[in-house]
């Protein structure tokens, strides 16, 4: 980190997007309940916003503001990354929400817990990460359950016991590094923490990344949730999640084992539970589950090559899109089971190809974003010494293939189904995953100051 800042513009996209969530929460309670859309508009001009300040700063040299919130590269592509995938959540939320009476709570959680996960990946501070996980937290939950349907309420009601359990775990993760070091800053622990205690730190977090042993409310949350809902549990809360993994390996701790274990069993546990599902919003709950695998994987590799650092980053935005992507198509098509989907690509071309390209994105095709991004999680286990892992890896992406094949391949078969909806997201987001893909090059030569 190149100084010390206490300038509140260095958390000009984090401002900003809290601005959009009060100014969003005030406007909802004076207007009336068919015009509470206005708070959706609001939202997201707030994103945008972030979006610009973000692009603005992103060549600069790396600060640390207040110090406890690190200002660097990798903080910038979780906002740009958190940024973008909410602010395309957002229309999907719009085509669920309108006329409910709380209309205007959903556009305002979902800002919260995109700001809890820009914090998450910012903390250069044990309570600063914390805080930051029960903002990203606590608006979750109420997502989850917001129809307040029984699946969405069982769906919320793990999610928060596993969360909360967890959550106390890594709070007494955090009180034993403190007890035994005196500090909770980063800088100051230089990766000294004590193994118990990097268990216990790890087992929040690894909540928020849904990977191994805090998966379980991955494929509940994604089924029991709305759709927008799912779409924006299983994918933008990652970007903050594992930027904070990746922080407290480089910086809290020096035990690359634990983390590289957690990264082949989370791959394969979610590849296995894949296999058989029948609704593809579970599928992909447990597709999200062996992706969190795959990014686990440098954040093993941390402080052990100069490739996990751009192989985190890369695969965390490629991920988003693509994941998101996906979602939306199971938005557009309003059905859950693979049946429903048969003929979609005579009723919907364009949407059937984007579902393609999405799921195909995600087992690793060229020359999608997300093929680039495990071609560098390859690249940065092997140099860091952990060949096997990048063996592992390799496998879980071939056996991926199965049951992604099983959703396309009723999309060019004979079938009748319901008119799909607007699905303008899905093709969005494909675009950008085959776009991210090709330009990998350009994009992987933003200089970046590091972690340090």
């Amino acid at each position: 980190m190149t100084g010390m800042a206490e300038n509140p513009l260095d958390l000009l996209p984090e401002l900003l997007i809290l601005a959009g969530a009060v100014l969003g929460l005030l406007t909802g309670l004076f207007v009336p309940r068919e015009r509470q859309g206005v708070v959706a508009w609001i939202c997201a001009a707030a994103l945008a916003g972030s979006l610009a300040a973000t692009l603005a700063v992103i060549g600069r040299p790396d600060v640390m503001a207040f110090e406890s919130f690190a200002v660097d590269l990798p903080t910038n592509v979780a906002r740009l990354t958190v940024a973008a995938t909410t602010l395309l959540v957002l229309p999907l939320a719009r085509s669920w929400a309108p006329g409910d009476r709380r209309e205007s709570e959903v556009y305002t959680l979902v800002m919260l817990a995109a700001l809890g996960a820009l914090v998450l990946a910012g903390a250069d501070d044990l309570l600063v990460l914390v805080a930051a996980y029960l903002l990203a937290s606590i608006p979750a939950y109420a997502l989850t359950g917001f129809a307040k349907d029984a699946a969405g309420t069982e769906a919320a009601l793990k999610y928060y016991l596993l969360g909360a359990f967890l959550g106390v775990l890594m709070l007494a993760g955090v009180t034993l590094v403190y007890g035994t070091a005196g500090v909770t800053a980063y800088p100051d622990l230089d990766r000294a923490a004590p193994g118990v205690a990097v268990v216990l730190l790890l087992a929040g977090l690894l909540v928020k990344a849904g990977g191994v042993p805090g998966h379980f409310w991955v494929p509940d949350a994604a089924e029991g949730a709305s759709r927008p809902v799912a779409a924006f549990l299983t994918t933008v809360p990652k970007a903050g999640a594992f930027v904070a993994l990746y922080r407290l390996a480089q910086d809290v701790f020096d035990q690359p084992m634990l983390p590289a274990v957690l990264a082949a069993v989370t791959m394969t546990l979610g590849n296995l539970a894949a296999f058989a599902q029948d609704n593809v919003r579970r599928l992909l709950a447990y597709s999200t589950v062996s992706q969190a695998g795959y990014l686990l994987v440098p954040v093993a590799m941390a402080g052990r090559g100069d490739l996990a650092e751009p192989a985190l980053l890369f695969y965390v935005a490629a991920y988003a899109v693509t994941n998101l992507g996906a979602f939306a198509v199971v938005a557009a098509a309003g059905t859950d089971r693979l049946s429903g989907y048969a003929g979609l690509a005579r009723r919907s071309p364009l949407l059937a190809f984007s579902l393609v390209v999405c799921l195909l994105g995600l087992v690793g095709t060229p020359p999608t974003a997300v093929f680039v991004g495990k071609v560098l999680v390859f690249a940065a286990a092997w140099q860091g010494g952990y060949a096997w892992l990048a063996v592992v890896a390799a496998v879980n992406t071939v056996a991926s293939l199965f049951y992604y094949l099983r959703w396309i391949r009723p999309l060019y078969a004979e079938g009748e189904g319901e008119p799909v909806g607007n699905g303008w997201v899905a093709c969005v987001c494909a675009a950008v995953s085959l776009v991210l893909g090709i330009a990998s090059g350009a994009v992987l030569l933003i200089p970046s100051g590091g972690i340090n």
